[in-house]
């Protein structure tokens, strides 16, 4: 029987999480049929289906990390389904919820099904194009690859398990679990803290190894001392003192990116405070344009314009420190970034070549962009190649921060809250203060090649369009 291989999705990337499971064992799945969605260091991926016939087993929970090459997904026939039930995932076996097979002969499960003739069609070939499909989706501009054909191949027939009749007992023993029951966030929990799940005493539903457990057994001890009680209870519910998150995914590369620029690239971080006023009124006034009606306008797309602007008169915002060739590479071109917030964890897609898009043209893509990665289907060939980044806390009802540069960029643009404030405002040479809508700026820059006098030459460039949006057609 044909098993699905963990395949390597590119990017140098050796593992990944299973989400969730798009089939059940029992399902019968053609070529190229979305089986499982994966969660790599990059973002999520579906993969489709080498092989077609009946799904017989589900390897791997979800929640579980695997590496590339392990085996996930068994095409076989419903015969072997019977001797390879994984108890830690009720819906990969077919039970329901809460049933046990602990205990339970072979020949109390019913009767062995009948493999269908020619249940199985593996072909190595629909194999190798699947393989092709799913790398190519980590390719500059997604997938490219055409649909794959089903190859005509002999259908390989399957061989049916003979069931063994256990010799009668005068007394019934019970079967030795064929595998710990327990959720996957309980294993992974007993994986970090190293305890053996075998040896923990399950006290959950149907002997199900909980988290408390576990817990227990890391202490060195099968009770809650106590002395050191490990929950605390709230209106007759018990809640851990402490939850343990593992790293991984976005998260895990995230965190890998922001450390490696934090101490290679000296930062230098400078503010603004800027009256906003006439930016939001063009906001409105753009919004009853007919050519923008269909599209979302924001403070947003009027900064992002305004950096595009600014980047022509300091082009070395948009350049690059390469260490090992000892050069700075300008780029003539500007793949804007913009940071979202997902709950798998920040991510930063860019529009590409966003200088050769026209304000319409660039609103739509902003809002594709901010929406995929929202719903955390953003490709890694998303977020590859940018050149600047801006990150909107304004959302968030922040003031500002001190932003750290993307790796491979130089300088990120963070973009506050918008609030009307008291302004002091010039007219006719007498000063008075009124409400504004004022908003703060924060740029931080790789100070080993933009000095002061660039950095704050660019900032202040943005600020200057935010402030009087007319004054963009001088640049």
């Amino acid at each position: 029987m044909p098993e699905y291989l963990l395949p390597d999705v590119g990017e140098g990337l050796t593992e990944a999480e299973i989400v969730s499971w798009k089939v059940k064992v029992g399902d019968v799945i053609a070529i190229n049929d979305i089986v499982v969605e994966i969660e790599t260091a990059k973002s999520l991926v579906e993969l489709p289906s080498p092989y077609a016939g009946e799904v017989s087993v589900l390897h791997v929970a979800e929640g579980e990390m695997v590496e590339v090459g392990t085996p996930i997904i068994t095409v076989g026939a419903p015969a072997a389904a019977e001797m390879e039930i994984d108890l830690s995932n009720p819906a990969a076996s077919g039970r329901v919820e809460g049933e046990s097979l602990v205990g339970r002969n072979k020949a109390d499960r019913g009767p062995l099904r009948r493999p269908r003739k020619g249940s199985v069609t593996p072909s190595s070939e629909a194999a190798a194009a699947t393989q092709m499909q799913v790398q190519g989706a980590f390719a500059p501009g997604g997938a490219q690859s055409p649909d794959v054909v089903e190859a005509d191949e002999p259908a390989v027939p399957a061989v049916s398990a003979v069931p063994v009749v256990p010799e009668p007992v005068s007394e019934w023993v019970p079967t030795p679990p064929l595998h710990v029951l327990a959720k996957p966030p309980v294993r992974k929990l007993a994986k970090d803290l190293g305890v053996d799940l075998a040896e923990v005493p399950a006290t959950g539903p149907h002997g199900t190894v909980t988290r408390a457990d576990v817990e227990a057994a890391a202490q060195g001890s099968t009770a809650v001392s106590a002395a050191e009680p490990t929950v605390h209870r709230s209106a007759g519910a018990q809640t851990p003192r402490e939850t343990r998150e593992p790293i991984k995914g976005v998260r895990k590369m995230m965190a890998a990116a922001m450390v490696g620029s934090a101490f290679s690239a000296p930062h230098v971080t400078e503010w603004v405070t800027v009256d906003v006023t006439r930016t939001m009124d063009l906001v409105e006034r753009l919004k009853q344009r007919r050519e923008l009606r269909e599209v979302k306008v924001s403070p947003l797309l009027v900064l992002a314009r305004a950096v595009l602007l600014a980047v022509r008169r300091t082009p070395e915002i948009n350049s690059f420190w390469d260490e090992a060739a000892q050069e700075v590479v300008l780029k003539h071109y500007v793949n804007l970034g913009i940071a979202a917030a997902t709950p798998r964890g920040l991510v930063v897609p860019n529009v590409k070549d966003a200088q050769d898009l026209s304000l319409v043209e660039l609103a739509d893509a902003l809002a594709a962009l901010t929406a995929t990665a929202r719903e955390g289907r953003t490709q890694p060939a998303e977020m590859s190649g940018g050149t600047f980044t801006i990150t909107n806390v304004g959302v968030f009802g922040v003031d500002a921060g001190t932003p750290i540069i993307n790796p491979g960029e130089s300088a990120i643009l963070c973009f506050g809250a918008i609030r009307k404030q008291p302004w002091v405002v010039t007219t006719d040479g007498v000063d008075e203060i009124v409400p504004r809508q004022v908003t703060t700026l924060a740029l931080s820059f790789d100070h080993r090649h933009i000095d002061g006098e660039k950095g704050s030459r660019f900032l202040a460039d943005v600020a200057g369009i935010l402030e009087d949006p007319a004054s963009a057609l001088l640049f």
